[in-house]
C-alpha cells in the first residue's frame, strides 16, 4: 500500500547517526542521499531501505516532525530486541521494552524507542516462535 515515507528532522547528521545505528540490526541501511544542491535548496534526504529499495526518509527541510509513529519490520523476536539496544545505544529513549503484545495479536512481538526528534520508533516481528 504504502511505497515510502519521509519526515523532516531538527539536525540530519545526528538523525542519520540514530537511524544508522537503529536500523542497522533489521538489515535497513543508507541506500540513497540526495543533497540541497541535488533539490534545488529544498534541503538534504536519506533514504534507508533494504532489497536495494528506499521506503524510509529522513529530511532537513521544513518542520521537523515529533510524535510520529513508524514501525519497521523484523524478521525474528531477536532482531527487534537488537534493534532496541541498538537504538538506546544510538541515543533513543526507551518506549516499550521488546516483548510480545497480545492485546495486537498473539505473535505480535515489538520493542519502542523514541528518536532524537520525538518521534515513537518501533520494531516488530509477527511470526510465532520461541521467544
Amino acid at each position: 500500500m504504502i511505497d515510502h515515507i519521509g519526515l523532516t528532522v531538527a539536525d540530519l547528521p545526528r538523525a542519520k547517526a540514530f537511524y544508522d545505528q537503529a536500523l542497522a540490526p533489521l538489515g535497513y541501511r543508507l541506500l540513497m542521499e540526495v543533497t540541497e544542491k541535488m533539490t534545488g535548496g529544498r534541503g538534504a534526504h536519506l533514504g534507508y531501505g533494504r532489497d536495494g529499495k528506499p521506503e524510509f526518509w529522513i529530511g532537513s527541510a521544513g518542520v521537523p516532525v515529533t510524535g510520529l509513529h513508524v514501525a519497521f519490520a523484523a524478521d525474528r523476536r531477536a532482531l527487534v530486541d537488537a534493534f532496541h539496544h541498538a537504538a538506546l545505544a544510538a541515543g533513543g529513549r526507551d518506549n516499550g521494552a521488546p516483548g510480545l503484545r497480545p492485546e495486537y495479536h498473539p505473535n505480535y512481538y515489538g520493542a519502542f524507542v523514541i528518536d532524537p526528534d520525538g518521534n515513537n520508533v518501533e520494531a516488530v516481528c509477527h511470526r510465532e516462535e520461541a521467544s
